[in-house]
């Protein structure tokens, strides 16, 4: 059985989401919610296998709520559902460790779909994109000056932070104490002028749309 939790300001949606995902028997809706702050705060609490996370909410947005979750427990995997393609969005998804990146529009048995093959440990984003993203984050030589000032040790963990990887998973890969790396990251965001991870995906968007190939 597949445990889900649905993320959707609007009710009917919300409804529409958990008929549709509980007809075929397989999948089980363990919660929902209408906000992303008491999502962040419940959804850990669930454990479900994944969240389905509407991107734009009146007190957030799916994407920190991916990340916050991810970030206590990174065996729950994230789905952004979304109304419409942003790049700066697919992006953020990409930095906040989401699986996958759906828009609305998609057909009923195509997002059920996408659940399961999210359940299952696939990632549904474009690994072109995701490529693309870690190629400009890895490649301090023309990269702009904002990356040029970090050191390598704080390169490799803002690659780390492109994939999705928590501070506790940053750890083990590099054999560092998490609070270690907590303080690597607050170095490199501060580095970078930014204050939350997040936002390292707006300085992604902006270097591919300076070299848009590598």
């Amino acid at each position: 059985m597949i445990r889900v939790f649905v993320l959707d300001d609007h009710e009917v949606v919300r409804r529409g989401l958990i008929d549709l995902l509980e007809s075929d028997g397989d999948i089980q809706v363990v919660g929902e919610s209408g906000s992303a702050q008491e999502a962040s705060r419940r959804i850990p609490a669930f454990r479900p296998d994944v969240m389905i996370l509407d991107a734009r909410l009146p007190d957030g947005n799916g994407i920190d709520v991916c990340r916050d979750v991810r970030a206590i427990d990174s065996s729950i995997k994230g789905l952004i559902l979304t109304s419409y393609e942003d790049d700066e969005a697919l992006f953020a998804a990409i930095m906040a460790g989401a699986s996958g990146y759906v828009l609305k529009q998609i057909r009923g048995t195509d997002l059920v779909d996408a659940v399961r093959r999210v359940a299952e440990g696939q990632s549904l984003l474009d690994p072109a994109i995701t490529q693309r993203v870690l190629e400009r984050i890895r490649n301090g030589v023309e990269a702009p000056r904002e990356l040029a000032g970090l050191t390598e040790q704080e390169r490799r963990i803002l690659e780390f932070i492109a994939e999705g990887l928590t501070n506790r998973e940053i750890a083990s890969r590099m054999f560092l104490a998490e609070k270690t790396v907590k303080n690597y990251v607050s170095h490199l965001l501060a580095k970078l002028g930014l204050e939350r991870r997040t936002q390292a995906a707006v300085l992604a968007t902006r270097l591919l749309g300076e070299h848009p190939h590598g």
